[in-house]
């Protein structure tokens, strides 16, 4: 038999985590370090934690340089931390990178940073034969604002778990965006704006930080690829618990929904920038929840979390293992 090659998309959860266990740190200003589910690493560096995030833009072209800084920025915020400082590597395809690409992309960049309050240091940018679209590595650094740097394995047994937002909003950006004359064609130019602007609630920082700073959260997940599903069973996976969730109540934009069910793609395991998944004892998620309402940014407890492993799927008796994805949805189309 041949070689079996994965699909595109994020290593297999088993496999990774085998590949992770080769790097053991020893390094005791490493306070986290490479792990499954662990989107960013903290460094304590004179005296001050410092959060460390890398993450591509590898399945769209346009906005890229807006995701690149939003995508990297959220990963910081879950750990507690202020994003502070950007640096790209960005790749443009050989014979397709006209100069008014690129400056649109640096452009992108830029503006992307001040939304964020971030400045950019620095990076790298050349034209390849390697890609067939501009493809954008990001490094954002952070400062921790409080005493704890927060982790995906924070989870605890009896913590509720709040959904912010709505699932697989990025993924319905991508979609409007990427294939913005057959969405207008199906949906009318209005719908397809709709979803189009939905770019602009990609960010979690400011939710982030509000929770972080009501107290008490143990632990908080940005669900990017793989959306929703990949979240919670990295963040079950990463802190050994079992996390059941109410199926009614994980909230899915109407325009999501209806232009997911017409591509045929599950909104559970789609593309999720923007929603934050968050774990906090029960006497302190109503105390959250609030503060974000006030904040004008919706959350609802979507479930709880308890002794063992997995995730479940629960519709009023009935339950399921919660559905897993090889790949994201937003994979099979574009």
């Amino acid at each position: 038999m041949g070689q079996v090659n994965f699909p595109s998309g994020k290593l297999p959860p088993v496999f990774l985590s085998q590949m992770l266990k080769q790097f053991r740190n020893s390094d005791p200003q490493v306070l986290i370090g490479p792990a499954l589910g662990e989107d960013a690493a903290v460094l304590k560096i004179g005296g001050k934690m410092v959060a460390v995030a890398v993450d591509p833009v590898t399945f769209l072209s346009k906005e890229a340089g807006f995701y690149a800084v939003a995508v990297n920025a959220n990963d910081i915020a879950t750990r507690g931390a202020r994003p502070r400082w950007f640096l790209c590597s960005a790749l443009f395809p050989e014979k397709r990178s006209s100069p008014s690409l690129i400056k649109k992309i640096f452009s992108e960049v830029e503006r992307s940073c001040r939304l964020f309050g971030v400045s950019s240091i620095g990076g790298h940018t050349e034209i390849t034969s390697s890609v067939t679209r501009p493809v954008l590595t990001g490094i954002m650094l952070g400062e921790v604002l409080g005493k704890k740097a927060l982790s995906t394995s924070g989870v605890c047994p009896g913590d509720d778990i709040i959904l912010t937002k709505s699932a697989a909003l990025e993924a319905a950006s991508v979609i409007a965006r990427e294939k913005k004359s057959r969405v207008q064609s199906k949906f009318g130019a209005a719908f397809a704006r709709q979803c189009e602007k939905l770019i602009a609630n990609i960010g979690v920082v400011k939710e982030a930080l509000a929770a972080y700073q009501v107290g008490n959260v143990h632990a908080m997940h940005d669900p990017t690829e793989g959306g929703l599903s990949s979240g919670l069973y990295e963040m079950a996976e990463a802190s050994q618990v079992r996390i059941e969730i109410e199926e009614e109540k994980i909230p899915v934009l109407e325009c999501v929904r209806r232009l997911l069910d017409f591509y045929g793609l599950n909104a559970l395991g789609a593309l999720s920038s923007g929603a934050l998944l968050i774990a906090s004892p029960p006497q302190s998620s109503g105390k959250i929840v609030a503060q974000l309402s006030r904040l004008k940014i919706p959350a609802v407890v979507i479930g709880r979390a308890f002794r063992g492993k997995g995730v479940l799927l629960k519709n009023g008796k009935r339950q399921k293992e919660f559905p897993r994805f090889s790949r994201d949805e937003i994979a099979r189309f574009l």
